[in-house]
């Protein structure tokens, strides 16, 4: 069955309805200066309260400061964008973290053969401006058959979760701006129709 982290969580009622939709984790964003960043404390009080792992979604962490980062939150696995990316990746999988390994998907294809095993890469549509969150998807064709375990983001929803996963066949799928009712607030029936859809309920 298809793993789904449900991202940009910032509610205990956002987290409650992923758990209740049968998400397998949630994304919890520190990236300053992106619309959906909760502070740390905001992280751990969720984390604290989540029976499904918290993904801490980082940008120019350095290796240190992610696992100390995932540490005080209780964080059960790292995404790390930007700066430091492999090294603060190489240091979640050092730690015992699920590591959630960002690759930006372009007009040119993609490779994942840079991303060692013991990661996952998660492919999301590239953006000049943004490390992820962007909303669109992008070309699914111009995407090779990948044979190992990786997580498909970009615009994913309800209403396309399906027949992405039958094209592509990703381990996992991950969702978070068409979840929303409004920028940083989920919606329950959103939440609950993408995991159905993504699992074939």
């Amino acid at each position: 069955m298809v793993w789904v982290k449900v991202c940009g969580i910032s509610q205990i009622a956002d987290l409650e309805a992923a758990v209740a939709a049968g998400a397998d984790a949630v994304g919890l964003v520190l990236a300053p200066g992106t619309p959906r960043c909760i502070t740390v404390e905001r992280a751990r009080a969720l984390a604290e309260h989540s029976p499904i792992p918290g993904i801490v979604v980082t940008v120019d962490e350095s290796p240190g400061d992610l696992v100390e980062l995932a540490d005080r939150i209780g964080a059960g696995g790292v995404q790390p964008h930007g700066e430091h990316q492999a090294e603060a990746a190489e240091a979640g999988v050092r730690n015992g973290l699920m590591v959630l390994r960002p690759v930006r998907v372009g007009s040119a294809g993609v490779s994942v053969d840079h991303v060692p095993g013991s990661q996952i890469p998660i492919l999301d549509t590239a953006d000049a401006r943004r490390h992820g969150g962007t909303g669109r998807t992008f070309d699914h064709d111009a995407l090779p058959p990948l044979q190992r375990r990786w997580v498909l983001a970009g615009g994913m929803g309800p209403h396309n979760v399906a027949e992405a996963i039958q094209k592509l066949q990703p381990w996992g799928v991950d969702a978070s701006s068409h979840l929303e009712s409004e920028l940083g607030v989920k919606d329950p029936a959103r939440i609950q129709a993408f995991v159905r859809e993504a699992k074939g309920q």
